[in-house]
């Protein structure tokens, strides 16, 4: 039975207007108010004890579900309207994202997903018939082939992050990575610009660094943060190979989110200063126009906002664009 595009929409699911971000360290809710353009009606963040929950993309991440579970429990209790469907934000840690090329792309989308999972395999950490395994297309190569961004995680890690939330009394209807959300915060806003731009993205446990084309994830890495030299490193080494094997000529614009709970204004902006010397060129925090300041700066450092309501705008244009 065919429906037009108008009565269909009735009958596809609302985006969610209230966001969980578990990290290592806290859960932070973010809910939005009503309309089309509605900004952020309200943040929370809990903090969740060290060790209850140790992002890692192949071993169990959450070790003391009781704790989590309550901190994303006050987060509910504390947003406006009982919410109950949310989106969910993990941590970058918690899965294995890669860049995958293919010489032909097949046109049936079955086909192109048995070949992302046969090529994938060769790389996964763990079994791929295990695995969620979501992508998305990149860079379009001269030669007819494309490039595609590749998330892999154990569905039983999934399953843990969406148990906390189940025993809160939140219904996750999307997941997605802490980092990917910044970047659609980023990209809904359009501050990018045209040119390539950096995202570098310092978390409790890991630090991550994606490089941005025309819209598109060109580079993306993740790595643990075991060492104050490992950001250094990290920054560094993804602009060696933007330049030498990317045709980089240099990033429009750089946004830093220091999302760790225990991130002081002061200490973002020292580690701004850091990054600008080392890069010449500014590093901008992510700011957000639906972000309410009066919401966002009440006791909730505006990094921590990023993320959730990343997502949240990510799935309100989608939503908009079925119509």
């Amino acid at each position: 039975m065919a429906f037009l595009p108008q009565v269909s929409r009735l009958f596809a699911p609302r985006p969610p207007a209230v966001s969980i971000e578990i990290a290592a360290d806290r859960v932070t809710g973010v809910a939005l108010g009503r309309g089309r353009a509605a900004a952020v009606a309200a943040v929370v963040t809990e903090p969740i004890p060290g060790g209850a929950l140790v992002p890692a993309a192949n071993a169990s991440n959450v070790l003391d579900g009781a704790a989590v579970t309550d901190a994303v429990k006050q987060v509910l209790r504390k947003l406006p309207g009982n919410p109950t469907r949310v989106g969910l934000v993990v941590p970058d840690s918690a899965a294995k994202v890669s860049l995958l090329t293919f010489e032909h792309v097949p046109a049936k989308a079955a086909d192109l997903d048995q070949l992302v999972r046969w090529q994938a395999r060769k790389t996964a950490p763990f079994r791929i018939e295990d695995t969620q395994v979501t992508y998305s297309a990149s860079t379009a190569l001269a030669d007819g082939g494309r490039e595609f961004v590749v998330s892999l995680m154990r569905r039983d890690i999934v399953e843990e992050y969406e148990r906390v939330c189940l025993d809160a009394g939140g219904h996750p209807g999307v997941v997605d990575l802490a980092s990917f959300s910044q970047l659609n915060a980023i990209l809904s806003e359009g501050t990018g610009g045209e040119e390539d731009w950096l995202l570098i993205h310092v978390a409790q446990g890991y630090s991550t660094v994606a490089v941005v084309r025309h819209g598109l994830v060109i580079l993306f890495r993740n790595r643990p943060a075991e060492a104050d030299s490992n950001l250094a490193d990290l920054v560094h080494q993804t602009t060696m190979y933007y330049e030498d094997r990317l045709a980089g000529t240099g990033f429009g614009r750089v946004f830093l989110a220091a999302s760790a709970a225990n991130t002081s204004p002061e200490s973002a902006a020292a580690l701004r200063d850091s990054l600008e010397s080392r890069l010449g060129v500014t590093v901008n925090p992510i700011r957000l126009a639906r972000g309410n300041e009066s919401v966002s700066g009440g006791g909730t450092h505006p990094d921590l906002l990023a993320a959730p309501l990343g997502l949240l705008l990510r799935e309100h244009s989608l939503s908009e664009k079925q119509v």
